[in-house]
């Protein structure tokens, strides 16, 4: 998979392993950029698009640890591969339990390094396509009234236009004007169409509540 706007970023201290990686990433087709340290990468702008990050765990200053720590704190959402010629199963069992596609114990075949970053660049474009997805529903919900939310709450949980109506205290054919237009505002044609809107913006089910999403 070949992705025109995913990056792979080598983070390592010895400037001949970042030239070996680069060559070996250049002749995968990959764009590549190299850093010295995690703090020169911390520095730079985030990537718009997929991104893997290979980085060794041993540096100078902030380790690979910490620098994987640094990024969840920072909310940021790069997916890391750890290379390391001085790792142990503690510390891989670490980097996996927070997230690491892969940690790579030196010395690695090239072939092993590839299909890790291949499958950090498929992460990273099905997270941002989820995150999209997300920020694009809620932006339709956006456009809802409160009341029309509510009766979009209700609907979604099966509700019929009586109940909900007896539920927010209003006439079924109110219910069924809101309902119309809840519709029409999210594009939608059926409660399945309007459940799937509420969880790919990640409404919890049933919820009874007059604020819309944040």
């Amino acid at each position: 998979m070949m992705i025109s706007t995913a990056m792979v970023f080598v983070i390592d201290d010895d400037a001949s392993v970042r030239k070996s990686l680069k060559r070996l990433l250049d002749a995968a087709c990959y764009k590549v950029e190299l850093f010295k340290s995690a703090s020169e990468f911390l520095s730079r702008s985030t990537h718009p698009g997929p991104s893997c990050v290979v980085v060794d765990v041993r540096m100078p200053e902030l380790n690979g640890i910490d620098f994987q720590k640094a990024l969840i704190e920072g909310g940021r959402e790069e997916q890391l591969v750890f290379i390391t010629g001085h790792g142990d199963v503690p510390m891989c069992a670490k980097a996996m339990k927070a997230g690491a596609v892969d940690f790579l114990p030196k010395p690695f075949k090239p072939k092993q390094l590839l299909e890790s970053v291949e499958r950090a660049l498929s992460r990273s474009a099905e997270q941002r396509r989820r995150a999209s997805e997300k920020n694009h529903a809620r932006s339709l919900l956006d456009r809802l009234t409160p009341r029309e939310f509510q009766v979009m709450e209700l609907v979604t949980t099966g509700m019929l236009n009586k109940q909900v109506g007896a539920e927010l205290g209003m006439a079924e054919k109110t219910v069924k004007t809101h309902r119309a237009h809840v519709m029409q505002k999210l594009g939608t044609t059926s409660v399945a169409e309007l459940i799937g809107v509420m969880q790919k913006a990640e409404v919890p089910p049933g919820v009874r509540s007059t604020a819309k999403v944040s």
